[in-house]
């Protein structure tokens, strides 16, 4: 069965691939996922992938389908590189920074986005996020504020319009990984982490991450010593981890955090954990819906080509 679409919206991130057929009215008519992410492939399979994933996707025009991709396939270690724009910028001129990789199949005429970098003194780098900043301002026309990106490496970003300011970036999913994996701590985290002890463990390490934030590294090793001293369960101790990073990373930014509300874009079990955590500061987080976030970019970075 072949779906005729008017372009395609592609998110490709570390471990996954996500793509969308865009029909003329600006509607989803096909929906496609792959586990090819960035990750998982060498530069010369990344062209493989996508045409596997659109394969039975077509144009209604008969010209080569637009294929307009944000995320990880523009990292250096990726299918192209596609240059940084640098901050503070725009996110409309996302478009005119992209990049086009040579693409075998003839049907599809791929263009990745760039990322957003950040320098003087304040190095930092993002791939995808700048993506879903621009479709927060698309459906949020007059927002100006900070946004939180929670994941693997969290961003928190000062966007006005469609115009990011500055930003940064947390490691905190990261480093929740490796002190359960590879620490000390991961002799306290060994066996049920989902029982019921986590929330108590939670709100407890997050109340210490956001009181005392510089004191992080010597409060890690509470998770440890609460274990051998007071034999807290792993649960609680996985929640006490969770709890203490995130905390510790919203206390961090604490500073930025106005009187409006903060969006949160990300999986919705851990933008819950931060709009928990938010709240305990007398903070509003919001949820977003990731999906929509990120095509709507899609659909406002195409729009500012045509």
């Amino acid at each position: 069965m072949i779906d005729f679409v008017d372009w395609i919206a592609v998110d490709w991130g570390t471990s996954n691939l996500r793509a969308w057929g865009i029909a003329s009215d600006g509607s989803v008519a096909a929906e496609r996922s792959s586990p090819k992410g960035m990750g998982k492939l060498t530069r010369e399979e990344f062209p493989a992938a996508l045409t596997e994933l659109l394969d039975g996707l077509a144009s209604s025009s008969g010209a080569p389908l637009d294929v307009l991709i944000c995320g990880m396939a523009g990292a250096r270690q990726g299918w192209l590189e596609a240059p940084y724009l640098e901050a503070p910028t725009d996110l409309s001129g996302l478009y005119a920074g992209a990049v086009r990789p040579a693409m075998p199949d003839a049907r599809f005429a791929p263009a990745i986005l760039p990322g957003v970098c950040q320098r003087g003194g304040a190095d930092n780098v993002m791939r995808g996020e700048e993506t879903q900043l621009l479709g927060l301002a698309a459906l949020h026309t007059d927002f100006a504020g900070v946004v939180c990106m929670p994941g693997t490496h969290s961003k928190w970003a000062r966007l006005n319009g469609t115009r990011i300011e500055s930003f940064s970036t947390a490691m905190t999913g990261e480093m929740f990984e490796v002190l359960r994996t590879h620490s000390v701590l991961r002799h306290s985290l060994n066996g049920d982490l989902e029982g019921p002890g986590r929330s108590d463990g939670f709100v407890v390490g997050a109340r210490a991450g956001l009181d005392h934030p510089e004191q992080l590294l010597g409060t890690l090793f509470q998770v440890r010593a609460s274990a051998l001293l007071s034999d807290r369960q792993p649960a609680w101790c996985a929640g006490y981890l969770s709890g203490l990073l995130i905390g510790t990373e919203v206390g961090s930014n604490r500073h930025l955090i106005g009187e409006h509300p903060v969006p949160l874009i990300g999986s919705a079990a851990l933008c819950g954990l931060y709009a928990q955590v938010l709240a305990m500061i007398g903070a509003t987080g919001v949820p977003q819906d990731t999906t929509k976030i990120v095509l709507a970019g899609l659909k406002a970075a195409r729009s500012l080509s045509v």
